[in-house]
């Protein structure tokens, strides 16, 4: 049924559009009929196009998620852990994740140059600090009173992590790497301004400078499927890795 409700409001939303262009409220170079749109995205499959861009950008995705995502998990769980390292290294991070984006874009462009190094580098920034929060929260907060139990027993420095903290600091990891995997699709489109051939960051600026505006919003509409489909994998691992957990849920 909540699968049925979610669809209402894109499909209400199309319809209008669709009637606001066929009607003539609003101007087809403005705001394409999603039949045009859909048309652009059958015509770049017929032509292989399509896949090409996809392909491209999700292993950029792909890439740059999962050093940012190891990185961070690594320094987050030192942070969380370690007292000394948090006050070591929390002040450099928060300084660094309030740069914008695109800040790191000319920084990478002279490190790097215009390869896919630099494309990988700034999508693993972007998904760095969603993660590294989430990890470095998730075990910092952890119940002192379950570390003093555990320690009780007799359980060693390995069995306590493994058997209370991980599990302990488990959700508010997982939502970081959710996070973090939403805003490297995002990172993603400024990468591929940088000098790409393919990919859908590539295709939003095509079309913009082909006044295609119908190409424009079909990179738009598959960035909202690639993206809707990757966290929809990811909350299905997140809900398989915490099944024991027995949460509200939310009123009906």
């Amino acid at each position: 049924m909540s699968g049925v409700l979610g669809v209402l409001p894109p499909l209400l939303l199309l319809a209008l559009a669709e009637a606001a262009v066929r009607w003539g409220w609003i101007a087809p170079h403005l705001l394409p009929a999603p039949s045009d749109v859909v048309a652009a995205l059958v015509q770049m499959g017929r032509d292989g196009q399509l896949g090409s861009h996809v392909i491209a950008s999700t292993l950029r995705v792909a890439a740059g998620f999962g050093v940012g995502a190891v990185l961070a998990v690594l320094l987050g769980a030192l942070v969380g852990l370690s007292s000394t390292a948090a006050a070591v290294l929390t002040p450099s991070f928060q300084a660094l994740r309030a740069i914008p984006s695109l800040a790191w874009v000319p920084v990478l462009l002279l490190w790097l140059g215009i390869d896919e190094a630099s494309k990988i580098a700034l999508i693993a920034i972007g998904a760095f600090f969603p993660v590294y929060m989430g990890v470095a929260a998730g075990f910092r907060d952890v119940d002192r009173k379950l570390v003093e139990v555990a320690r009780l027993r007799g359980l060693g420095a390995a069995a306590l992590a493994r058997r209370v903290l991980l599990p302990a600091a488990l959700p508010a990891l997982l939502t970081g790497l959710r996070n973090g995997l939403s805003l490297a699709w995002m990172f993603m489109v400024a990468a591929e301004l940088i000098a790409a051939s393919r990919g859908l960051g590539y295709l939003l600026t095509d079309g913009r400078e082909t006044g295609r505006a119908d190409l424009v919003f079909a990179a738009i509409v598959l960035l909202a499927l690639l993206g809707k489909l990757t966290d929809g994998l990811m909350a299905a691992v997140e809900q398989r890795a915490l099944h024991w957990r027995d949460s509200f849920g939310g009123a009906a």
